[in-house]
């Protein structure tokens, strides 16, 4: 059974023996029962081991081989039984110590360890092992002297902690357990110092604590506080004799601004050394007045920017994993606004021993050749020293297989016994490094270690490496082969590599198949077989996208995965790489993240993230939730004066989406309290805005900002500010004149608003004067109101007005004059030469010649035509005659009538109306208007429908529209399937009103159109269907199919039906009850209906008039045949040709047949409702 490998994309790292004459080799003893190996070491503790006293030494030395090594110690260069001392125990199977110290003593045990590891094919050494106590000791006891320093100056105190090991981490704090807040002019050096570039009064305290932290034992010790106190020249004077007896006092001069000096380091140079790969701390601390700031810079080249950081505000340079080319000069300048100073530091870097080429096991076979190589570098340069077995290899037995050439030991035809472990030691003043790397002479024939049957996937495109991680002495050799070919895989697009892999640079569908890996060598071969699958990428074909939705809205976003048919791919959304919130407004679909309620804390980026076992895909998207601005704060006023005023305000959030502007409103304190109005607005970008402001007013202002969102809440008030009263700035508007009487002018205006008013006391003063005919001003100054009416004028005169505005401060500037007109009075004049010209049968143009502008009397709104139909030509109408208007606006002397009847009489008259009224009108004008087409006949009804022949009775149109010329009747059959038949067409005189077509054909329907005719050409026409009676022969067989035994059956049953709806009927009567039918006849009596018989219990019988007209409620259709829903209160038969009646059996005999009148509108239809006969015969 194959076992599936996935094969990572994008060059995950695959982990496989290796097989080469000088390549690194542990032989697979986990893997390779019964080979054997010299020992190889496979953790040791580090070099400089610091111990904690409370806690057991552990001494580390784990190592494997075949036969199981053993295990032995030496300390400071003597061996070390471990059997002599109860608290040292070594672990089973392992070289590791366990040095028990309770109730002991550490330093009993420090020194230098170094473990050897055993087995017959050789001897493998650890490094020595430092084992040293940490400590941690008090601070020595002192007395610290109170500090009493002029302001200004500089100061250091110092820490000085005790050694410990390792060395100690130092902080300062005070009582209170808080770090001591640092700056640019206060901060701690590299020693511990704390540093004042100068001294403030602020700094006077007496709790500076200097404190030493030691990790390894956990402890922190305390220096004692130190007392300082900051005076100023005048405090010197003051306190100088109360502390100068035992206070250390710095400086009796005065301390002003000075140039920069360092504090540290001392003098103009320095040097540093350190080594490779260390961390190299550069320091300078100056002091002066105003405190300097330094700057860093290498003379000799650009500093390592991504290895380069500034500490301690930028007093400390720090460049981690130093290299051979930190080395030179590097400058420090300090610098205030007095000077500046700089310090060149020479940095030295050296190097331990570290190395370029590591030794590797060897792992050969007998008769081959192979080389270990040592070789390392360091400053200074570092020498090579070989052991063999642990013994220095001179000392070693000679092999005449081996020899030492440098860095390098070369074999050739190596025996099966040159197996040994060789250590190299590199070594020079500022460390070493030591090295096991065996030699292993094996004869094995090859063995493939890679599992057999696997199977390997990877996604298209992408690498594919099949292992054949192998084993064997000689070294096998390799090749591979697919499915059944013979040929071997090598070159493009297949590598085999020296570890047996297979590789195919870029996976393709034609790789899938089966391959064969073949290990051989001359003690024979191996082989296995592994499988590739390539499979389709996973794709997300439908990225989520960039949104921006308001607070409460919803969110989409899409994630649609393109992938491999046999995987099934798991769908992840992450919120900025993190695990979606446990909220139900979040609703994970098959290919979509919904989001409801959206609300800010949901931005971030959303990632959607497709996983399969071989490969991932993933898109993000960023979430933009906008809301309105939050309210601005901080209004401020500012810049008063008399008419303006400066507003400040501080925006309010704007929830990521810009304000566009910002609407400044404000409060009429006294005029119109608790209501705001807009004043102005300004850009988003501002934050401030110059108000314009009126007299008078005690203003309050508020902000509100705009954003594409909507209008945020209004600020809180400003403070009031109230304006000084002053005159009017302007007057009234909307000023007019118009009179509502002939004897009177009402001047009207629209008053101003407090604001307006500038000040108290509000008036107006009205001007009028008759236009061209008064040079004087009539004037009258009213209160706070707004009109004034001016009597005894002359009827519609003009006037010249104007309103002006005043206060209790002054008058307002001049007033612009309007010109208005007195009272109207009706027009006296009618319009003359009143003329009507005829166009068409409904169209007429009236023509007129105006009034004189003095008659009209006020303004001339225009002229009304006032028109009535007398009647037709023929007769005139004795009815109500309703006028009909026209209005015609301004001064227009003509105008059309539409929508007039043909082939009738008018008459008109004309008048004309201005804003008081309508004038007389003109005299009466008569025209008559010309023929047109007449309407549809009024019904149109068929008659006797016989075999071959029916009738057709008409009425005439309601609207002749002219002379009738006669009438114009077409009719056609329809059969079954509603197919009209070819068209006959009559034409009738005007005088007839019915009709009769022969020669019809037997039971065919047929439909008819009739229109009236003119001489102005054929009216609307109206239709009708009806179709004839059955022949002789179609009768007789109905006759002959009511004689059958099942019709008889049925019609039994219809009977016996009836006759219990009659017994009904009866017994309802007896008890006094009343028919809905004649209900209505007693509550509605119809003159043509006769009255029931009441006296003789018998039913009365209906009967048509003399105009045959049918029964109230019935609808008899144009065959005569009754149809199902006639009423049922009696059973007389409606219609002509025939009595209903029973027979003996209870039956139906006869034929119904009655008349139908149409609606004269066109289209109506009637249908025909077939007979019981007919019913019958359908069955047939």
């Amino acid at each position: 059974m194959l076992r599936k490998r996935y094969l990572i994309p994008a060059g995950a790292p695959l982990i496989l023996l290796v097989c080469h004459l000088i390549t690194a080799l542990d032989v697979p003893l986990d893997l390779l029962e019964g080979l054997q190996q010299p020992p190889t070491l496979t953790h040791q503790s580090p070099k400089d081991y610091i111990v904690d006293p409370r806690e057991n030494i552990v001494i580390q030395c784990e190592a494997k081989g075949k036969p199981t090594p053993s295990f032995s110690w030496t300390r400071n260069g003597t061996h070390f039984d471990i059997d002599k001392d109860a608290r040292v125990t070594m672990k089973p199977n392992s070289g590791t110590l366990v040095i028990d110290i309770t109730g002991g003593k550490v330093e009993a045990y420090e020194g230098v360890y170094q473990c050897t590891v055993r087995n017959e094919h050789g001897t493998a050494v650890s490094n020595n092992i430092i084992i040293r106590q940490s400590r941690s000791p008090l601070w020595s006891k002192e007395r610290v002297d109170p500090i009493l320093i002029q302001e200004g100056n500089s100061l250091i105190l110092e820490c000085r902690p005790p050694a410990g090991l390792p060395p100690p981490i130092i902080f300062w704090m005070d009582n209170y357990f808080q770090r001591l807040k640092q700056s640019e002019r206060v901060s701690q050096g590299l020693n511990g110092d704390l540093y004042f570039s100068n001294v403030k009064t602020e700094d006077t305290r007496n709790d500076y604590i200097c404190y030493a932290r030691f990790n390894h034992t956990q402890t922190i010790q305390q220096k004692q506080p130190i007392s300082v106190k900051v005076l100023s020249m005048d405090a010197i004077n003051e306190t100088i004799a109360a502390f100068l007896n035992d206070t250390e006092f710095y400086s009796d001069s005065p301390a002003g601004e000075r140039r920069p000096t360092f504090m540290i380091p001392k003098g103009r140079t320095s040097n540093k050394l350190v080594l490779r790969g260390h961390v190299l701390k550069l320091e300078c601390i100056a002091e002066g007045l105003p405190t300097p700031e330094i700057h860093w810079r290498k003379e000799s080249g650009e500093l390592p920017s991504k290895r380069t950081f500034h500490e301690n505000f930028q007093k400390t340079l720090k460049i981690i994993d130093v290299t051979e080319a930190d080395a030179g000069l590097y400058r420090c300048v300090a610098k205030n606004s007095l000077g500046s100073i700089h310090h060149i530091i020479n940095v030295t870097v050296m190097a331990s021993p570290y190395w370029i080429t590591e030794p590797k096991n060897l792992v050969l076979a007998p008769k081959e050749t192979g080389v270990l190589i040592c070789r390392a570098n360091g400053i200074p340069d570092p020498s090579i020293t070989w052991l063999m077995n642990g013994i220095p290899i001179e000392n070693s037995p000679k092999d005449l297989s081996r020899k030492v050439d440098g860095d390098s030991i070369i074999f050739s035809d190596v025996q099966t016994g040159s197996s040994a472990v060789y250590q190299c030691n590199v070594s020079n003043e500022f460390g070493y490094l030591l090295a096991n790397a065996f030699l292993n002479v094996l004869a094995e024939p090859p063995r493939i270690l890679t599992p057999a049957n696997q199977m390997y996937q990877v996604i298209t495109n992408n690498r594919a490496l099949l292992d054949c991680a192998f084993f064997g002495a000689p070294i096998p050799k390799i090749n591979w082969f697919k499915d059944d070919q013979t040929s071997i895989l090598d070159g493009d697009p297949y590598v085999i590599h020296d570890n047996g892999t297979l590789e195919i640079h870029v996976a393709q569908k034609d790789n899938n198949g089966k391959y064969t890996c073949i290990a051989m060598n001359d003690l024979g071969k191996a082989e296995n077989r592994v499988q590739l699958e390539v499979k389709d990428p996973t794709r997300i074909i439908k990225q989520p996208e960039y949104r921006v939705v308001q607070v409460a809205g919803k969110v989409i976003f899409e994630c649609k995965v393109k992938h491999d048919p046999t995987f099934t791919p798991t769908i992840m959304w992450l919120k900025n790489n993190e695990e979606l919130p446990d909220d139900e407004r979040f609703i994970v679909g098959e290919d979509s993240l919904t989001i409801g309620e959206v609300a800010e804390i949901d931005e971030g980026t959303y990632t959607c993230i497709a996983n399969t076992s071989l490969d991932k895909d993933s898109a993000s998207a960023e979430l933009t939730v906008v809301d309105r601005t939050d309210p601005s704060t901080d209004l401020e006023l500012t810049d008063e004066s008399e008419r303006s005023i400066h507003l400040t305000w501080t925006p309010g959030f704007d929830h990521n989406s810009v304000i566009e502007k910002y609407i400044v409103e404000y409060e009429d304190g006294l005029h119109e309290p608790g209501v705001w109005h807009y004043l102005t607005e300004v850009p988003g970008t501002k934050s401030s805005a110059h108000l314009e402001l009126s007299p008078h007013v005690l203003y309050s202002f508020r902000v509100i900002s705009v954003n594409e969102v909507g209008r945020s809440q209004p600020s809180y008030p400003s403070r009031q500010y109230q304006t000084a009263p002053a005159a009017p700035d302007e007057n009234p508007s909307k000023v007019e004149g118009a009179g509502n009487e002939p004897d009177n002018l009402v001047i009207t205006w629209q008053t101003l608003t407090g604001i307006q008013s500038n000040g108290p006391g509000l008036q107006y003063k009205v001007h009028w004067r008759q236009k061209d005919v008064d040079d004087d001003w009539t004037s009258v100054t009213v209160a706070n109101v707004s009109k004034y009416i001016v009597s005894g004028t002359q009827t519609f005169v003009p006037y010249e007005i104007k309103v002006q505005a005043l206060n209790d401060l002054g008058i307002a500037p001049e007033p612009s004059v309007v010109v208005g007109y007195s009272g109207e009075d009706l027009p006296m004049a009618a319009p003359g030469n009143v003329r009507v010209r005829v166009e068409n049968s409904t169209l007429a143009e009236v023509h007129w010649e105006p009034v004189s502008p003095k008659s009209v009397r006020g303004h001339l709104k225009g002229y009304k035509i006032y028109y009535w139909k007398e009647g037709s030509v023929f007769k005139r109408s004795r009815r109500h005659v309703e006028k009909k208007i026209l209005t015609f606006s301004g001064d227009k002397t003509h105008g059309k009538l539409p929508g007039l009847e043909p082939f009738s009489l008018y008459k008109l008259n004309v008048r004309v109306f201005n804003g008081k009224g309508e004038g007389p009108p003109s005299p009466d004008e008569q025209f008559e208007t010309p023929e047109g087409v007449p309407n549809a006949p009024a019904f149109l009804k068929i008659l006797n429908p016989m075999l071959d022949s029916l009738t057709l009775e008409w009425g005439a149109p309601s609207h002749r529209n002219g002379l009738l010329t006669g009438y114009t009747l077409k009719y056609q059959p329809i059969n079954n399937t509603h197919e009209l038949g070819p068209l006959v067409k009559i034409i009738i005189p005007a005088n007839e009103t019915n009709w009769t077509l022969k020669n019809l054909n037997y039971s065919t329907r047929y439909k008819f159109y009739l229109n009236a005719q003119t001489s102005k050409g054929p009216g609307n026409i109206i239709t009708e269907e009806a179709v004839t009676i059955m022949d002789e022969a179609m009768a007789s067989r109905q006759v002959d199919i009511a004689t059958q035994g099942w019709f008889i059956g049925l019609m039994c049953a219809i009977a016996l039906l009836i006759l219990v709806l009659l017994i009904f009927c009866f017994i309802k009567r007896n008890k006094g009850g009343k028919y809905p039918v004649k209900e209505k006849e007693d509550a509605h009596p119809d003159p043509e209906i006769q009255p029931m018989k009441d006296d003789d219990g018998t039913f009365g019988e209906y009967s048509d008039t003399e105009d045959h007209k049918p029964l109230k409620g019935s609808r008899t259709p144009s065959n005569g045949t009754v149809k199902k829903e006639d009423s049922d209160d009696s059973l007389v038969d409606y219609g002509e040709g025939g009595d209903g009646q029973f027979n003996e059996d209870g039956s139906f005999i006869g034929q119904y047949s009655g008349k139908k009148e149409k609606e004269p509108a066109e289209g109506n239809e009637s249908s025909e409702a077939p007979s019981p006969v007919n019913a019958m015969n359908s069955f047939v």
